[in-house]
Parts: C-alpha cells; structure tokens; sequence
C-alpha cells in the first residue's frame, strides 16, 4: 500500500485550515485517511509558533515506513529539520514579456548603450581639443600689426 503524507483541507469558505495526515494514495484529498499528525494554518504570520504543528515521532515513523511527503509538507519536514530540505523551483513567471518583446528590450537597451558610448567619445574628442588648443603656443595679433604699420609708413 502506498502511503502519502499530505495536507487535508478543512476550515470555512476563504479561510483555510489543513490538517496533515497519512493517507493512501487512492483516497481523496479531504476523504479517508490513516492517521493525522499535524496541522497548518495559513492565515497566521509566518514567524507565529502555531502556524506549522508536527507530531514528529508519528512523522519519523511512517517516513521509516516509506510514506512520501507531498512538495508542500516536505518543505515543512525540511523547516523542521526532519528531511533534507527539497530542492524548490520558482513558479513561472506568467506576465513577464514574452521571447518578441524580450529580444525588442534588448535592441532597445543595445542601442541605449551605444548612444552613450558615442555621447561619451564626443565629449572626450572636445575634451582633446580643447587641451590641443590650450597647449599649443599662442600668437600674439597684437605684434603683428604694429610690424605691417611700420611698413606701410
């Protein structure tokens, strides 16, 4: 007989309550089951002490009996330190852009960047031409028109 250990809803309508218990696999979620061995109340913050409870030697022993933990008790067995903690995928992530929009951001981000980088060597090019002028020896206007007076005197 397979042996599942999973969560059984109870509680009103919008606002759940599970109880954890040891079912058999063929049995319905809220239907028959061996045994219960724990509780789960998603409407408490998650620090509060009474959100997750465990029976922890009923749990030890049907996890030696070769009971399988459900993804989301599983992660409560690991926060307990019962199992290895699983390994948890990400939820997909439905409104992010799709593969069009994804590729027309990155030309777009692309073309951000090399207007950037061409704002950024134009300043420097000024900047360099700036300091060539500066360097470079300046003639004075004033010498050369007192020299073209004397001559045409």
């Amino acid at each position: 007989m397979s042996v599942k250990i999973r969560l059984a809803r109870a509680g009103a309508k919008k606002r759940p309550y599970y109880h954890i218990v040891i079912a058999d696999i063929r049995s319905p979620r809220d239907g028959r089951f061996i045994e219960r061995v724990g509780a789960y109340n998603p409407m408490l913050p998650s620090d509060h002490a009474d959100r997750v409870k465990l029976v922890e030697e009923r749990i030890q022993f049907w996890l030696g009996r070769g009971a399988q933990p459900t993804d989301r008790v599983a992660r409560f067995l690991g926060k307990a330190g019962m199992i290895p903690m699983p390994k948890w995928n990400e939820q997909p992530k439905k409104a992010a852009p799709k593969k069009k929009a994804q590729e027309r951001l990155a030309a777009e981000a692309e073309a951000a960047k090399a207007a950037e980088e061409a704002k950024a060597a134009a300043a420097e090019k000024a900047a360099a031409e700036k300091a060539a002028a500066e360097a470079a020896p300046k003639e004075e206007p004033a010498a050369e028109a007192p020299a073209e007076e004397a001559k045409a005197s």
